[in-house]
């Protein structure tokens, strides 16, 4: 049986000079496998993650951001200045988090809205982002806020929500063919795949085999790993094995939107409640491959884990 022993307490500031959100992430991935190594449940039951916080003292909006962000698991998604593709985003969080909450131990706080430019996005462990047609190039402040964020743990989800059509061909983002050529040109993104059929992300809570939204004609793109002479962009460098970027066109959060009632806001084409369906599956092993990493691969270590907590 279980120990009674309690983790010690983390302090989330200290977490994040050390190694930021990928070091807060690791602290929740030893609670879920100690959780399925004893529990035998879920695959995530017990899943509980480190809160997250700035490096520095906030203030204002910050500090209300702050307070609310690092209660629970939070998500947030950037503001887009389109009501709607707002909206959707907003109602398309909380109906993922709905989800979360009805089929894992995962229990994320209300989503935030973000304004990129300015606010602190260090507190999320996942931003998703709407990449809509009249998208303009990012600043190069910004460029250089959303790279930092990647590269210490943090994962953004780009839907351009057009099935398909978004999507640069080949292995990098360079050009302004497309919206999220415009708004990422010239952003240091490693070279991109499909998800490959053995991907963590294919059975990190269910096994899937594609990753519909609202429609289900586009791939979901990660990270690749590139060869260290390769010229095709620069090496991927995951944090926990987790790519710091996925691509979708696929319009995943009108899928998860639901009203207050809990019935869905938007139809899902061609495949109607049962691609839904897929699309929440979609979602939650994203969460679960962002807040656990590789965490299958690392199941050998469960024994030594419970040997130095005494079991």
């Amino acid at each position: 049986m279980m120990s009674s022993r309690r983790f010690p307490e983390i302090d989330p500031r200290r977490l994040l000079k050390a190694g930021g959100i990928g070091m807060l992430r690791r602290a929740g991935r030893a609670a879920a496998l100690l959780a399925i190594a004893v529990l035998g449940a879920g695959p995530l039951a017990g899943l509980s993650a480190a809160p997250a916080s700035a490096q520095a003292a906030p203030s204002g909006r910050a500090d209300a951001m702050a307070v609310r962000a690092t209660s629970k698991v939070t998500f947030a998604y950037v503001v887009t200045g389109d009501a709607t593709a707002d909206e959707a985003s907003r109602r398309g969080l909380v109906g993922l988090g709905r989800e979360l909450i009805k089929r894992t131990a995962v229990e994320p706080g209300e989503p935030f809205a973000v304004n990129i430019e300015s606010d602190e996005i260090t507190f999320f462990p996942v931003i998703y982002w709407p990449v809509l047609r009249d998208a303009r190039p990012l600043s190069p402040a910004v460029l250089a806020k959303i790279d930092a964020y990647m590269k210490q743990g943090g994962m953004i989800i780009f839907d351009t929500k057009d099935s398909g059509q978004g999507m640069p061909s080949g292995y990098n983002l360079r050009g302004d063919g497309t919206p999220l050529q415009r708004m990422l040109g010239n952003l240091d993104v490693p070279r991109l795949e499909p998800v490959p059929e053995y991907h963590v992300l294919t059975k990190s809570f269910y096994l899937l085999r594609t990753f519909p939204g609202r429609f289900e004609g586009g791939s979901l793109w990660v990270e690749a790993e590139s060869p260290r002479d390769s010229d095709q962009g620069r090496q991927a460098r995951r944090v926990d094995g987790v790519s710091s970027i996925l691509i979708t066109s696929n319009d995943l959060a009108s899928a998860w939107a639901m009203d207050d009632a809990g019935r869905p806001i938007y139809p899902v084409v061609p495949g109607g409640e049962r691609q839904r369906e897929m699309a929440f599956r979609a979602g939650i092993n994203i969460i679960m491959y962002v807040l656990t990493g590789n965490y299958k691969g690392d199941l050998v270590h469960v024994p030594a884990l419970l040997e130095r907590l005494g079991q």
